[in-house]
């Protein structure tokens, strides 16, 4: 793991942006293409602002979501409306977007065809990830109904997720599929967060699920 610290958080939003915008420019230079993995929630939409600006040939970028709530696109609390509302404008609103939700009353259903469309992009090239204060990152939840299912070697794709405290079935990427990205970022802020970091890293995955993907990963911290 690495660990980059910054002076406050606007130099954490703008340097991440960068480098985010930097590794996909040279995924682009060398493959023709590239897929781009992010998380929901409020903490990395400054970081999307600033990317959404970007001078890349979107229209060859996939951006596809960590995990989603098991809602629709029209509900506040879908990962993927934050994501065309702070990601996919200006530049970006070229790229073309996977979305991890389908319109079936539970995630089992729409599983098959979602995953082989998520397939078909990996491995992922650049994944930016956030974590819970739980140590939790994408749906990976301690305590969730099918966590040892998505931390698991031959993990599937994408996992259906319940966990206590969540209010809707979820689905994420597995942890396989995760840690296989080619350029992986974690972003946090705060003390509370740096701290559960640092407790993470000397538990197993089963108790704190973001040390699954630490090892390879660069975590971008700013109080």
């Amino acid at each position: 793991m690495k660990f980059v610290e910054y002076p406050d958080r606007e130099a954490l939003y703008m340097g991440l942006a960068d480098r985010l915008s930097s590794e996909l420019g040279e995924t682009l230079r060398l493959e023709g293409r590239a897929s781009l993995c992010v998380p929901g929630g409020s903490t990395p939409g400054p970081v999307f602002d600033l990317l959404s600006a970007s001078r890349l040939d979107w229209d060859k970028v996939t951006v596809f979501l960590n995990d989603e709530r098991w809602v629709p696109e029209s509900s506040e609390r879908s990962n993927g409306r934050l994501l065309r509302n702070r990601l996919l404008v200006e530049r970006a609103a070229a790229a073309t977007v996977l979305p991890l939700y389908a319109d079936t009353p539970e995630p089992e259903a729409a599983i098959p065809d979602l995953a082989a469309a998520v397939e078909a992009q990996l491995p992922i090239s650049v994944l930016l990830l956030g974590m819970g204060a739980d140590m939790h990152t994408a749906s990976l939840f301690p305590g969730a109904d099918r966590l040892a299912e998505a931390l698991a070697p031959d993990a599937p794709v994408l996992v259906p997720m319940r966990a206590p405290g969540a209010e809707e079935a979820r689905v994420t990427l597995s942890a396989r599929v995760l840690s296989a990205a080619l350029r992986i970022h974690v972003l946090i802020t705060g003390e509370d967060k740096r701290a559960a970091l640092e407790e993470a890293r000397g538990l197993p995955p089963e108790t704190a699920p973001i040390r699954a993907l630490l090892s390879d990963a660069t975590v971008h911290w700013a109080a």
